[in-house]
């Protein structure tokens, strides 16, 4: 493959997931030439609707499902037609204890919400105090969620403008069990909160790395309010827009164009029956870091015609935490409790057996290398919301969607295993998790296709590596980092500034490996792209 000398674009991306597009969008837009290269035969990455069983008209959001970090700033400067619905039913979480009550939260209805935690727990105060506890939350997300598309500051200076120094370290200081503890009375309440800090994050409440910590912040300040809202039309109806919005501004977008190889000073090569090279002034990675590292291993010793050996690795290996289960039903299941609709209870977020007594032991049975049981998982039904993604024949019978996301599930669990039998392993468990809070076994509810299989499939990290290149299936491409640069950090290039820089100045992160990087938000991408124009204005 011969070299290229001079650049044939602006900028290469590699990768074309969401991120990706954002950033196309954002340097086209500014004029500057630029290609986006997928390996896939479509672009979109994890945010992608798919119809996984043939002959039924259903496009579920496959891996990624709702919405919270896209800033409105990302959407108004691209110009995307996305409708986002707010759900009125927050959560409803069954007792495990008791599976005939539970808490249902519903956000139009304060003292329905306050009868249903008094039933569920028997605290009258409890209610209140989870009030108290989510509304604590809002001043930090108002005051990070702005910063988020902005150059990076320091952990000083974020600390210095939030005038709540308790809030802070409980929060970013200390383990988030103790937040926890103090703000709620009830195992069952805490663990209604502590779920958020566990999605695809293997940690547990009292981690001293504070894992969970990163990722509680992340999920509760979205959009500075915390909510996280249902994309109209499925997931994939946010990465169209995004693609749309790329090439009406020109950028050259590649599917089926498999990198095999990037050099440090911007050539990437092209693998396949025609392999050949592009040369960018910058590379932008979509990508995650580990995946990176291989490919510029590889391209490094393609340039010196040496064998590629990577050694030991300079970026963290990321561990995904999670099962994800999409089902069609041809109808809702009843649920133990009879007090609350399953309407009600499915439309927001329905936690299985995740109070934080739970959440903990599940963590210690999963680091002995056993598969939690009873399994914590929470689901919803995105159609409740958005019917649309159902054809209409679907809708006039009654069917619906329905997802499950099982936590505590390190990839270590599936890593070494048979593919099928993991996958059968984790569906199992994660429909006995399931099957405890209902009046009927899910099994009697799910649909069949024509063929007549049921209309249910499973995706494991180990499917998400193979799938989508994600190694470990981590959704986040590694640890999700503090949206802020420590003191100590030198600051000094776009790149630093805005978070994504690599070890090369011409090669920067645009993906959820970005700094802000994680879930479906545009933010690694919007960086990228601001990061790239100040250095190619330079």
């Amino acid at each position: 493959m011969p070299q290229l000398t001079a650049p044939t674009h602006d900028v290469v991306i590699v990768g074309g997931g969401h991120n990706a597009l954002v950033a196309a969008a954002y340097l086209a837009r500014a004029g500057r030439k630029v290609i986006v290269l997928e390996r896939l035969s479509h672009l979109g990455g994890a945010a992608v609707s798919e119809s996984p069983w043939a002959g039924v008209d259903a496009r579920v959001s496959r891996y990624s499902y709702l919405v919270s970090l896209l800033p409105r700033r990302i959407i108004d400067d691209l110009g995307l037609h996305i409708d986002l619905r707010r759900r009125r039913y927050s959560s409803y979480t069954s007792d495990p204890s008791d599976p005939s009550r539970g808490i249902l939260v519903d956000t139009e209805d304060a003292a329905a919400t306050a009868a249903s935690f008094l039933q569920t727990t028997g605290d009258p105060g409890e209610a209140e105090r989870y009030a108290r506890f989510t509304q604590s939350l809002t001043p930090l997300a108002r005051h990070l969620f702005p910063t988020m598309t902005e150059p990076l500051q320091t952990r000083s200076a974020v600390h210095a403008g939030f005038t709540d120094d308790g809030l802070w370290n409980a929060v970013i200081e200390q383990p988030l069990g103790g937040f926890l503890r103090s703000a709620l009375q009830t195992d069952i309440t805490r663990g209604i909160a502590l779920t958020d800090g566990l999605i695809g994050t293997f940690s547990s409440s009292d981690d001293e790395s504070l894992r969970q910590n990163r990722c509680f912040l992340y999920h509760v300040i979205g959009g500075g309010t915390g909510d996280w809202d249902v994309p109209v039309g499925g997931m994939g109806r946010v990465s169209a827009e995004l693609e749309r919005a790329a090439r009406e501004a020109g950028a050259q977008l590649r599917t089926d164009a498999e990198v095999v190889g990037i050099s440090p000073d911007g050539e990437v090569q092209i693998g396949g029956d025609r392999a050949h090279s592009v040369r960018g002034r910058l590379v932008l990675s979509g990508v995650g870091p580990a995946v990176l590292e291989r490919l510029l291993a590889a391209g490094t010793a393609a340039a010196v015609g040496a064998p590629s050996c990577t050694g030991a690795p300079s970026v963290e290996i990321p561990e995904g935490a999670q099962v994800k289960v999409n089902m069609l039903l041809r109808r809702l299941p009843r649920l133990r409790d009879e007090r609350v609709a399953p309407e009600a209870a499915f439309a927001g977020t329905f936690h299985i057996n995740e109070t934080m007594s739970q959440l903990d032991d599940a963590h210690a049975v999963a680091s002995g290398g056993g598969i939690p049981d009873p399994l914590p998982a929470e689901i919803y039904c995105h159609s409740l919301t958005d019917p649309s993604i159902l054809g209409g024949r679907l809708q006039t019978e009654g069917a619906q969607t329905l997802t499950l996301f099982g936590l505590q599930l390190p990839h270590r669990l599936v890593a070494e295993q048979d593919r099928d039998a993991a996958r059968s392993a984790l569906l199992q468990a994660a429909t006995r998790s399931l099957d405890q809070v209902l009046a009927e076994p899910i099994a009697d509810c799910v649909y069949e296709a024509p063929d007549g299989s049921p209309c249910v499939e499973a995706r494991t990290t180990a499917d998400l590596e193979e799938s989508l290149g994600m190694i470990g299936g981590d959704i986040f491409h590694g640890s999700l980092s503090w949206p802020w640069a420590e003191d100590d950090e030198q600051l000094d290039s776009p790149a630093a500034r805005w978070g994504v820089e690599t070890m090369h100045p011409q090669v920067l992160l645009c993906g959820s490996g970005a700094r802000r990087g994680g879930a479906v938000s545009g933010l690694g991408g919007h960086n990228a792209a601001m990061a790239a124009l100040e250095l190619l204005r330079g």
